[in-house]
C-alpha cells in the first residue's frame, strides 16, 4: 500500500471515530474497537493476525493501566471517605483562597509529576480534585484538567519518563543536559499555560453521573444518606471521631512517590546487591501503590478502630467504577497500536523527513503529527527519534543543541491529545467530562502548552550558537 493511502486511512479513521462518538453517540469502547478493526482490514492486515493485533495491543495497554487505576482508586476512596481530601481542600482554601486553588494543584502536580509517570500522578492527585469539587461546588474538571496538563508537560519533556529517556538514548544526549534545560522550561511553561488557558476553564463543564457519585459519596456517608453503603458510612464516622490530619494525607500521597524515586535512583546509582534489589522492587509503580494501599488501610482505617472486613469492603467498592476507564483506555491503546503497526507513522515520517524543514521545526512538527495520528506520547517520541536519529547523528551537534532537539520532540509529543490517546480517556473519564468537552478543553490546552514549549526551545536555540 502506498504511503499516501496509509496517511489517508489514518486521517479517515480518526474522522470516523469522532463521527461515531460525537454525532452517533456510540459508546467510545465500541467505537474504538470498530475503527481499530476497520483500519487493520483496510491496511491489509491478514485476518488470521487481526484478533492478536487488537486483543494483544489492548491487553498490553490494560496490563499497564488496569493495576495502576485499580490501586489508585482504592487509595483515593480511602482518602476521600476518611475526610482527608476535605482536610486538604479546606487547608488549600485557607492558605491560597478558593480562586487560586487550581494553581496550587498545578504546582503540586509539577512536583509529583517529575518522578512519577503521568497516569500514576493523575490517579494519586484525583482525591484532592474531588475534595476541592466537593468543597467549592465546582466541577472536578476545573481542577483536574489543568493539573493533568502540567503532568503531561513534565512527562513529555523530562527524564526519567520513558519517552524522554528513549529520545535521549536515540540522540546520544545525557539526561543531565535534558534536565538542566528542560526543568526550568517546563516550570515556565506550566505557569504560562495556566495563565493563558484560564478562559478555557471558565466554560461550563458537566460531570458524569458516576464521577458525581464519587464526589458526593463522602458527603452522603457523613449525612447518613442511603446512597452511601454501611462500610463507607463506618469509614467516614471513624474519620470524624479521630479526624485525619493533613500530614497523614501528605504522607500517603508522598510515600509511593518517594518509593518510585528511590527505586529509580537505586537502579541507576547503586551496585548490585540485596538492598538495591529491594529498593528497585519497591519502586515499581504497582508495587509502590500496593504498599500505599496497605499503608492507607492501616493509617486511615485500622488505626481508627475499624475492622479489617469493613476496610476490605470499602477498598473493594472502589473497583467497579474503574472498569469503564480501564476498558476504554485499553480500546484506545488497541486503536493506537493498530495505527502504528499499519505503517501510518512511517509513511508520515518519511514524507516529512524529505520536506526540507529546519531541524528544530522538523523535530517538533513530525512528533506532533505522529502524536495526532498514532496517539500515545511515548510512541510518538520513539518513532520520531528512530526516523530522525541517523540524520541528526550526521550533524555532530553538541550536547546542548541535542538536548534542545529532544525537547522540541517532547513539545510535539504532548500536543493535541485526543481520542486515540489513552491519556485522553483517563483524564476525561476521571474528570467526568464528555468527549466534546474534553476536545474543547484538554486537547486545546495540550496544544497551547506544546506551542509554548516549542517557542521556548526555539528562543534558546536562537541565542546559543551551534
Amino acid at each position: 500500500m502506498t504511503p499516501l493511502a496509509l496517511i489517508l486511512i489514518g486521517i479517515g479513521s480518526i474522522a470516523v471515530l469522532l463521527l461515531l462518538i460525537l454525532r452517533l453517540r456510540l459508546h467510545p469502547f465500541v467505537a474504538l474497537l470498530i475503527v481499530a478493526v476497520g483500519v487493520a482490514l483496510l491496511t491489509g492486515m491478514p485476518v488470521a493476525k487481526l484478533a492478536d493485533a487488537v486483543q494483544g495491543s489492548m491487553g498490553r495497554t490494560m496490563g499497564h493501566i488496569a493495576i495502576i487505576v485499580a490501586l489508585g482508586a482504592m487509595i483515593g476512596r480511602m482518602i476521600d471517605l476518611s475526610g482527608g481530601a476535605a482536610v486538604v481542600a479546606q487547608g488549600l482554601v485557607r492558605r491560597v483562597g478558593a480562586a487560586h486553588v487550581p494553581l496550587a494543584l498545578v504546582i503540586s502536580a509539577f512536583g509529583v509529576g517529575i518522578p512519577v509517570f503521568f497516569e500514576v500522578g493523575v490517579i494519586m492527585l484525583m482525591p484532592l480534585v474531588y475534595g476541592m469539587a466537593r468543597q467549592t461546588g465546582r466541577p472536578p474538571a476545573v481542577f483536574g484538567i489543568p493539573m493533568a496538563v502540567t503532568m503531561l508537560t513534565v512527562h513529555a519533556l523530562l527524564p526519567p519518563h520513558p519517552g524522554a529517556v528513549a529520545v535521549a538514548a536515540a540522540l546520544g544526549v545525557g539526561a543531565g543536559h535534558m534536565l538542566l534545560l528542560g526543568l526550568p522550561l517546563a516550570a515556565v511553561v506550566t505557569v504560562l499555560t495556566y495563565v493563558l488557558t484560564r478562559p478555557i476553564m471558565t466554560q461550563a463543564f458537566g460531570c458524569a453521573p458516576d464521577i458525581r457519585a464519587v464526589v458526593d459519596e463522602a458527603r452522603d456517608a457523613a449525612q447518613g444518606h442511603g446512597a452511601a453503603d454501611e462500610p463507607a458510612r463506618l469509614f467516614m464516622q471513624a474519620g470524624q471521631h479521630r479526624p485525619v490530619g493533613m500530614g497523614e494525607i501528605v504522607a500517603v500521597i508522598a510515600v509511593p512517590v518517594m518509593l518510585m524515586v528511590t527505586g529509580t535512583l537505586a537502579g541507576e546509582l547503586m551496585q548490585q546487591g540485596c538492598l538495591r534489589s529491594v529498593l528497585v522492587f519497591a519502586g515499581i509503580p504497582f508495587v509502590a501503590l500496593g504498599l500505599d494501599v496497605m499503608l492507607c488501610a492501616w493509617l486511615l482505617g485500622l488505626r481508627r478502630g475499624l475492622a479489617l472486613a469493613t476496610v476490605s469492603d470499602v477498598v473493594a467498592a472502589a473497583l467497579p467504577g474503574t472498569a469503564i476507564i480501564i476498558l476504554i483506555t485499553g480500546a484506545g491503546g488497541a486503536f493506537a497500536q493498530v495505527l502504528v503497526g499499519s505503517g501510518v507513522g512511517d509513511a508520515l515520517g518519511g514524507l516529512l523527513a524529505a520536506s526540507g524543514l529546519p531541524l528544530l521545526v522538523l523535530a517538533f512538527v513530525l512528533t506532533m503529527i505522529l502524536r495526532v495520528a498514532q496517539g500515545p506520547t511515548t510512541v510518538a517520541l520513539m518513532t520520531t527519534a528512530g526516523i530522525l536519529g541517523p540524520m541528526i547523528g550526521r550533524l555532530h551537534l553538541d550536547q546542548t543543541h541535542l538536548a534542545l532537539v529532544a525537547l522540541a520532540m517532547g513539545a510535539g509529543g504532548m500536543a493535541l491529545s485526543h481520542v486515540n490517546d489513552a491519556g485522553f480517556w483517563i483524564v476525561t473519564r476521571m474528570c467526568g467530562v464528555s468527549v466534546r468537552e474534553g476536545l474543547r478543553s484538554w486537547s486545546i490546552m495540550t496544544l497551547i502548552a506544546a506551542l509554548l514549549v516549542f517557542a521556548g526551545v526555539a528562543a534558546m536555540w536562537a541565542v546559543m550558537p551551534v
